[in-house]
């Protein structure tokens, strides 16, 4: 514990000329580039609000998550580019690459995303099809006769 608040003073604040933080973000075959900086609140994805782009609510909730764990709901703006994948991928994109960029831009906030596990990217990815089955491990029908 006392070696994470170590480390935690030791990292420094990252972010461009306009005062932006930038993270990259991943999930499944999903890839986000995440600009976050000072603001009210808003949240864009592919230059659509959030709530048009992530129609589900579990979704739009799986964004903000980064921002309730750290106190800082409605105090930053993102802007997020994502492509590849579905809509839960995407958004656990988003989700990771906010998170990574909530930590540049405020090297304080680091300890309670990394404990609810917000800074891992997941590794879970969709298991090949193999020859010889129907799927990944699901074998053909058998006919007894």
């Amino acid at each position: 514990m006392q070696r994470l608040k170590k480390l935690a003073d030791s990292r420094v604040r990252v972010v461009d000329d306009q005062g932006r933080s930038y993270a990259r973000g991943g999930r499944k075959t999903s890839q986000a580039s995440v600009w976050l900086s000072e603001g009210s609140g808003n949240i864009m994805v592919n230059k659509m609000s959030h709530d048009l782009y992530f129609r589900q609510l579990d979704h739009r909730v799986h964004i903000l998550e980064p921002f309730c764990v750290t106190n800082t709901l409605g105090k930053f703006d993102v802007k997020a580019l994502v492509r590849g994948g579905g809509l839960s991928g995407q958004a656990g994109a988003v989700r990771h690459g906010i998170s990574r960029a909530i930590q540049l831009f405020d090297p304080s906030l680091r300890l309670p995303l990394r404990r609810g596990g917000y800074l891992t990217r997941d590794p879970r990815i969709v298991e090949r099809k193999k020859p010889g089955r129907a799927k990944a491990r699901r074998g053909f029908q058998w006919v007894k006769r």
